[in-house]
């Protein structure tokens, strides 16, 4: 009876063993493989899905300026002319230069400018402080009588600069006065301005409000070697070139 049950057990096991054998393993495998390469391709899809890093915007031009409403193209920049050291021009901007070490025929130019610009402004506003630092007392009193001409008349002047195309120099010379030298210098200035004259009415008398080219002489000098009083550079003579 026992041997029967032992045979009959060994041969379940054998079916046993011959049903484990035939599992299958490798489709188990297989699965699984797959299991962990969809989660492995699903973490790497997650980390781009999702909100990305901008990237970086192009700068956005800036508009150029506003004038009345109307974009304008930038200023161009003032050409500065100086004469060549060897003519005679240049041979006095160089004697100007030894009694007075702090002058360059350049920074004299950038300075009429300012100065230029200021003088138009003042003239047009009638502002006679001004005028009495950048004039000498000659052109001051022809300038007031101007102003006063005009304010007699009830005219307003407007006057304003665009743009300075360019600033030369022309001429140049030294006087020897009684005590210290004068210099004098003869500046050619190109400018774009609108110069308009209103009656008492507002009606234009003179001028337009157009930007109109002007082409202006204007004679500077200064005492050479004065620390007070004459040692800045001054209006004394303007005409169109």
């Amino acid at each position: 009876m026992r041997c029967r049950l032992v045979r009959r057990a060994f041969r379940l096991g054998v079916v046993m063993d011959f049903s484990f054998s035939h599992f299958p393993f490798d489709l188990v495998l297989f699965g699984l493989i797959a299991a962990f390469l969809a989660l492995r391709l699903r973490s790497i899809l997650g980390t781009r899905v999702g909100v990305e890093p901008a990237s970086p915007a192009a700068p956005v031009p800036r508009p150029g300026p506003v004038i009345e409403g109307r974009a304008e193209p930038p200023a161009p920049l003032t050409d500065y002319d100086v004469p060549a050291p060897e003519t005679r021009v240049g041979q006095v901007l160089a004697a100007i230069a030894g009694q007075e070490r702090d002058f360059v025929p350049a920074q004299f130019l950038r300075g009429v400018e300012v100065s230029f610009r200021q003088v138009v402004q003042a003239f047009a506003a009638g502002d006679r402080t001004m005028l009495r630092e950048r004039l000498t007392a000659e052109a001051f009193n022809a300038f007031d009588a101007a102003i006063q001409s005009r304010e007699q008349a009830g005219e307003t002047q407007k006057s304003e600069v665009r743009a300075m195309t360019s600033l030369a120099i022309v001429d140049a010379a030294i006087d020897q006065l009684a005590g210290a030298p004068r210099a004098r210098i003869d500046v050619r200035i190109v400018s774009d301005q609108i110069s308009l004259t209103l009656d008492k009415d507002g009606h234009p008398v003179a001028g337009t409000d157009a930007v109109t080219e002007f082409s202006d002489l204007w004679t500077f000098e200064r005492l050479l070697g004065a620390s007070i009083g004459g040692a800045a550079w001054r209006l004394t003579a303007s005409r169109s070139a």
